[in-house]
Parts: structure tokens; sequence; C-alpha cells
């Protein structure tokens, strides 16, 4: 079987997971985690390359990870929503001018509104949405540093010095 997942396709020919896949996914993280090399794993399970034995590890790492990721953002997004609203409350409300401990008013004694608090509010506003964008992924990615990338390379030399060039960092020289 060249592909793992050749019958898990829809009408358009895009991957459907079913849980033969999860299954299947799982059984070659398990294989994986005693030891196995990819092609073993592919071998063992059918498939004619170790490409697709890496594909199912990744995916099955995926699944382990996806139950808490996705309640430890579930809490962060309500925790967001929750400060948004607390914002929202205090934007909407008139906050009076205060100099010396007195709400100072107009000629026909009425309270001057300070309209800094409901600046500060939106500013407020502003990064907590910045922060719910982020955590939900909506923002386009940023761009990488030239410094970053730099650091990437030097980090890739000093792996393949300690390790040599042919050798993969988790111990397995045919991933």
């Amino acid at each position: 079987m060249a592909n793992p997942n050749q019958d898990a396709r829809n009408s358009k020919g895009q991957y459907v997971r079913t849980p033969e896949t999860a299954a299947q996914d799982a059984r070659a993280a398990q294989l994986r985690a005693e030891g196995h090399t990819y092609q073993q794993i592919a071998t063992e399970l059918g498939w004619t390359t170790k490409a697709a034995a890496i594909d199912a590890c990744r995916r099955a790492i995926r699944d382990a990870c996806a139950g808490p990721g996705k309640a430890l953002v579930d809490l962060e997004v309500t925790r967001l929503e929750a400060m948004y609203d607390q914002v929202l409350d205090i934007l909407t409300r008139d906050h009076p001018v205060v100099s010396h401990g007195r709400i100072v008013c107009s000629d026909d004694g009425q309270p001057l509104v300070d309209d800094e608090m409901k600046l500060k509010a939106v500013d407020r506003m502003l990064r907590t949405r910045e922060s719910f964008r982020k955590l939900v992924g909506l923002d386009a990615p940023s761009r990488v540093s030239v410094e970053a990338e730099q650091l990437g390379r030097e980090i890739g030399r000093l792996l393949d010095a300690t390790l040599g060039p042919d050798e993969d960092p988790d111990g397995d020289a045919d991933a």
C-alpha cells in the first residue's frame, strides 16, 4: 500500500480522518516509541515509504496533544473574553475629571467627562483583542528576522559539528 490513507479520501480527493486511520497512526507512533525506525514501521504497516510512517507519527502526536491543547486554548479564550467584557464596561461608563480629590464641574454644575479613561480602555481592548487573535491564529505569520535566520544556521552548524552532517538530532539516521 503506497499511501496509508488512500481509502480515506472524499469526493474531491482530500484526506479525510477516519477512526481506522487514527488507529493506524497510533500504531505507528507506538512502534516508533518502541524504537523502530520509520522504514521498519512502514514495512510492518504495509506502506512503501518511510515518509508515510513519519506523517502517521506526526498525526498521532497532534492527536495526542489536541484534547488538552484545545481545552487550554478554550480556557484562555474564555479569560480573554471576560477581560474584554470588563474593559467594555469601563469604556461605556462616564468618568468624571478629578482634581485634588474633587470632581471638576463645568460652569453649569455638570461633571466634566475624563476622556483619558476611555482612551486607556480602548488601548486595553486593543491589547486584549491582539492576544485573542494570536491565541487562535487569526493574524498572518510574522516574518522571521535576519538575526533569527542566522541563529538557525549557526545552530545547524553546531549540530553538524557535534553529531556529524549525516546524523539526525533524534538519533535516527533513517528519519
